[in-house]
């Protein structure tokens, strides 16, 4: 039987990894819908070779600009905004969804999906990070299937039991080894770091990312929404997490038991390989993947995360562990820094300077409804904007 597949966020790294497996199983999936941001061209492409039945463009502008470079037999349906992504999210003819837009946008299509209790393919982290109780809530009402894609918390997913249930102690857990290449600047000092440009910190050694997630792995503030995210999904807290610096990304997460024994997953640096995981759970099917040579690799080298240099790996810790809606706060100030350091009106290490000056400012409430978390959301970027380092005036606060 064929299945059906909503691809968010589709003209991204992973969206063209999603795309390229699919590619490579056309007795398996087809595409539905589509939907990027602004990548008229790259969209143009993929509905030409795909023939989805919905398009959607997250600006009205970048949607005409679509629907005018279609070819004129061309019968996919361009759309546009918010309420078009989570239709095409929740959509009845859908059985799959590739939730794979970056930051706080990818937040309502995926819990729409969930909502609708589809197969969800997790690779926007921010969802959980924003709205953790939320979400997973939604899940379990929906009757949805949660599948991580994000690679470490993909490798955690097969090292478990496969009847884990969240029960640390029942399994006979000690403990989530979670991973971190270490990004570019691992070994830099801090004063290194002031001298950091945007174009050194989206050059990440080993995987392919976009500008945003390039940047968060160099500050460690990736892991540190990455901890959170295993944290809502395992059931977990963070001191059940410890990170590991692995700079060779060859193994990607690993699950330690009470017995001694630690069972890791290991493979290519190469997304399609959980994105196909994924796609087959709980089979397996060609992702495209090159076997990996351990030969060739030679050694594999793991050491702690420094977490003074790059202390934003200890601020999501403790945005968890204030709980509510500062996890959200945590998320927002870090978009607002990430785009003002690409911009360069700040530096690569005020990154974490300015996140800790907006948590600092941030009166933690309960998450009881989604507005709860936009309201959160919003108020931490106008704060973040209200800093004189990001060149915007100040803000009544």
């Amino acid at each position: 039987m064929i299945q059906t597949l909503t691809v968010l966020g589709a003209s991204g790294s992973i969206g063209q990894s999603t795309l390229d497996v699919v590619r490579r199983h056309p007795d398996r999936y087809r595409i539905f819908a589509l939907s990027a941001a602004r990548s008229v061209a790259r969209m143009r492409d993929d509905i030409v070779e795909f023939s989805p039945r919905f398009a959607v463009m997250t600006e009205a502008q970048a949607a005409a600009d679509l629907q005018a470079a279609l070819p004129d037999h061309c019968t996919t349906e361009v759309l546009a905004g918010s309420e078009a992504l989570s239709m095409i999210a929740a959509h009845n003819d859908v059985d799959a969804v590739m939730a794979a837009i970056v930051g706080a946008a990818g937040l309502l299509p995926t819990l729409a999906a969930a909502e609708a209790g589809k197969r969800v393919l997790l690779a926007n982290k921010e969802s959980l990070v924003m709205a953790g109780p939320l979400f997973m809530q939604a899940v379990r009402t929906g009757g949805a299937t949660l599948l991580p894609i994000d690679s470490e918390h993909n490798a955690i997913f097969q090292a478990l039991p496969h009847n884990y249930d969240g029960d640390f102690a029942a399994h006979g857990i000690s403990k989530i080894l979670l991973t971190a290449s270490g990004g570019p600047f691992r070994g830099c000092s801090a004063a290194e770091l002031e001298k950091v440009t945007p174009a050194q910190a989206v050059a990440h050694p080993n995987w392919s990312m976009g500008q945003k997630i390039s940047v968060d792995s160099a500050t460690l503030m990736n892991k540190g929404l990455e901890l959170i995210e295993a944290c809502f999904l395992f059931n977990c807290a963070p001191d059940d997490i410890q990170v590991v610096v692995h700079p060779q990304s060859v193994i990607h997460s690993m699950v330690q038991y009470c017995d001694g024994s630690v069972i890791a997953q290991l493979g290519q640096p190469d997304m399609r390989t959980p994105i196909a995981y994924g796609l087959a759970w709980p089979q397996r099917i060609d992702a495209g993947v090159q076997s990996l040579d351990l030969f060739s690799i030679a050694r594999l080298d793991f050491t702690p995360p420094d977490e003074t240099t790059f202390p934003c790996l200890a601020l999501a810790k403790q945005a968890f562990n204030a709980g509510g809606t500062m996890p959200a706060v945590l998320n927002a100030a870090n978009e607002i820094a990430v785009e003002a350091f690409l911009r360069e009106q700040i530096a690569f290490s005020f990154i974490p300077t300015l996140i800790a000056r907006v948590m600092a400012l941030h009166e933690v409430r309960p998450i009881q409804h989604l507005a709860d978390v936009m309201a959160a959301d919003q108020w931490a970027r106008d704060c973040a904007l209200a800093q004189p380092e990001t060149g915007h005036e100040r803000v009544n606060l």
